[in-house]
């Protein structure tokens, strides 16, 4: 039996405390009032304002039109991960697949391009970007805040290097059987790729859940307003003797938080699976 090592433990359990110190110290100091955390800093006991702080965050209307709710928003920031999630995994999927599958010359070479990609970060095509959907009339939709960043050259990595992985042989048995390039894709190569899916879902959830500079650029309707962004407009009222709610924007970014934890929690076991899993 292997030895138990203490300083190991312990080196794990300081990461685990200093990891889970501010996200407890965020969602105790929501519980007080805003004066209370203005006054006092934060919090890591709780307070008696947490049922209150959550309803109101959650029900209340508020913005410049008077319409927007924390339920709003959270619907918002929940359609932009499940776009970017589902969307990204089928554009990488089929990408993969032409790349991998049918034979072209200079395939290499595009799939490289497509990586050079990564070189090239949203903030270096944001205004292309945007000045298409504005020509496109897309601003203030939720076609232009997913459609724009859908392709993407870590998922067809991913994909790429999961189908070069699959056996030849399913190919071959595939023809046998008079499959063709559509019935392959969908009935052998989509179910062997599961895990790899829940992998880049994880991913790119997170990767839509936490956007904010594409939104702010792309929506002027407080009704197409994210949780990132909702949390930004709380902090940045200052006006003469009014403070932050420091309260509702702690309370909302523990909300934020919790549908990404939710997914990464659900689907773990299918995530390690899907980035350390050789043999198919």
């Amino acid at each position: 039996m292997q030895k138990i090592k203490p300083f190991d433990h312990l080196i794990l359990i300081l990461g685990v405390l200093f990891l889970c110190a501010p996200v407890v110290m965020a969602l105790m100091s929501s519980t007080h009032a805003a004066i209370d955390i203005h006054s006092n800093g934060l919090s890591l006991l709780p307070g008696g304002n947490g049922i209150e702080t959550y309803t109101k965050v959650l029900t209340h209307k508020g913005g410049f039109t008077g319409d927007v709710t924390g339920l709003l928003m959270l619907r918002n920031s929940l359609i932009m991960g499940l776009g970017f999630a589902v969307g990204k995994i089928a554009l990488s999927m089929m990408a993969a697949y032409a790349l991998v599958y049918f034979r072209f010359r200079f395939a290499t070479l595009l799939f490289w391009a497509i990586f050079a990609t990564l070189l090239l970060p949203l903030e270096v095509r944001i205004m292309p970007s945007y000045q298409v959907m504005s020509e496109l009339h897309l601003l203030n939709t939720y076609t232009g805040l997913i459609v724009p960043l859908l392709a993407s050259a870590t998922g067809t990595f991913f994909f790429r290097q999961f189908f070069r992985s699959v056996p030849d042989e399913l190919l071959e048995a595939a023809r046998i059987d008079g499959a063709g390039p559509v019935k392959f894709f969908i009935d052998v190569l989509v179910p062997l790729s599961k895990t790899m899916m829940a992998a880049i879902f994880i991913i790119m959830f997170i990767y839509g859940w936490n956007q904010y500079l594409w939104p702010l650029l792309m929506t002027t309707d407080e009704s197409f307003y994210t949780l990132m962004r909702g949390i930004k407009s709380i902090l940045q009222v200052w006006v003469g003797s009014q403070i932050p709610d420091y309260n509702e924007a702690f309370a909302l970014a523990v909300l934020a938080m919790v549908p990404p934890v939710a997914v990464v929690v659900i689907f773990q076991r299918m995530f390690i699976k899907g980035l350390t899993e050789s043999d198919k």
